[in-house]
């Protein structure tokens, strides 16, 4: 391959990253209920490097796991950056221990020839797909929406990595909506850490050897857990002046989540971040400042050309017009736009 299109190859494959054997821990040990006798899909990793394999291999009988399937794409190296010509695609098959030693062997797991490259798409990892009751990976973020679009038309369990941006797809926010996907316990500090040759942005603080920090990834899924039906503490009252009103629409902003008025029972904009601590059962999602399409149907009001010469005159470059209807708030003359929220009422108990 020519250096030109190596590196094209490499630009597109920087959301592919192999996730840390402590992470997939620490959100694993939250779900341990949902596995027993559950067959398990990893359709998105190379197992001889993959630690979602690891996990699931030695924590099989723990688990109390039927069966596990990791389907190997045709690369060869860590990064992904062969050119799918070193070997072919495989996939793994591992049914618990067999000899007694209580670590999984090579003689104990079967090698499978796949005839495609072991793309999720392709029509034998669909029937593998078929034959799982969860799944379990991260997939390349370049096709999230894809991927969870495949779940859920074949109705499985998943437990997934993902940006957190994507909860703002349209794609995605409708599941959300409808609760038929929500946020698991996520990373901590927001972060995550992969293993990874790019480099690294972190701070000196948060480097780690051989590995790449990743802001603002997270865990979706649709499995049961304890999270998503506990109330977020409220101990902030409303007043006019810390929670403006949207100009061109009837809802006040919040700032954060965690400021939430206790006493407000309107409409309200929170941050997508409000989502890691949703509970459907304490907050109704009315929709996403993000959807062009909602807001319009919602009633927001277009920002005018007066508005635009505002922020203009403020040195504001944003990236808006005036027959645009995002959410904006007038105070003091100033105008400011905040960014992508959450539109929610509280559900009255």
């Amino acid at each position: 391959m020519a250096n030109k299109n190596l590196n094209k190859a490499k630009e597109a494959k920087k959301d592919e990253f192999y996730t840390q054997l402590e992470d997939i821990n620490n959100e694993l040990r939250h779900y341990r209920e949902h596995f027993r006798g559950k067959t398990v899909l990893c359709n998105c990793d190379d197992p001889r490097v993959s630690n979602f394999f690891t996990y699931f291999a030695y924590n099989f009988e723990f688990l109390g796991l039927k069966k596990l399937i990791t389907t190997c794409y045709k690369n060869q190296n860590i990064d992904l950056f062969s050119q799918n010509k070193s070997e072919q695609a495989v996939y793994l098959v591992y049914e618990g221990d067999k000899n007694g030693d209580h670590i999984p062997n090579a003689e104990e797991i079967g090698v499978k020839p796949l005839k495609g490259d072991g793309d999720f798409r392709s029509k034998e990892c669909i029937e593998l797909l078929k034959e799982a009751d969860i799944v379990v990976t991260n997939p390349p973020f370049s096709l999230f929406r894809e991927y969870v679009a495949q779940l859920m038309t074949y109705e499985k369990k998943f437990l997934i990595i993902g940006h957190q941006n994507a909860i703002k797809y349209k794609e995605i926010f409708p599941l959300i909506k409808e609760n038929k996907l929500w946020l698991g316990y996520g990373f901590k500090g927001g972060a995550g850490h992969f293993i990874s040759h790019y480099e690294d942005k972190a701070t000196a603080g948060d480097h780690r050897e051989g590995m790449i920090r990743v802001s603002g990834v997270t865990w979706f899924t649709n499995l049961e857990i304890k999270k998503r039906h506990e109330d977020i503490i409220l101990y902030k009252h409303y007043t006019p002046e810390e929670y403006p009103t949207y100009e061109n629409y009837d809802a006040i902003d919040v700032s954060k989540t965690e400021y939430i008025p206790l006493d407000y029972d309107g409409l309200m904009g929170v941050p997508i971040t409000f989502m890691d601590k949703y509970n459907p059962e304490q907050f109704e999602i009315i929709g996403n400042t993000c959807d062009t399409d909602w807001i319009r149907s919602a009633g927001f009001k277009p920002m005018g050309q007066a508005t635009i010469d505002n922020l203009r005159k403020q040195g504001n470059k944003a990236h808006v017009t005036a027959n645009m209807n995002s959410p904006y708030i007038l105070r003091n003359g100033l105008v400011s736009l905040p960014y992508a929220r959450i539109i929610i009422r509280k559900i009255k108990k």
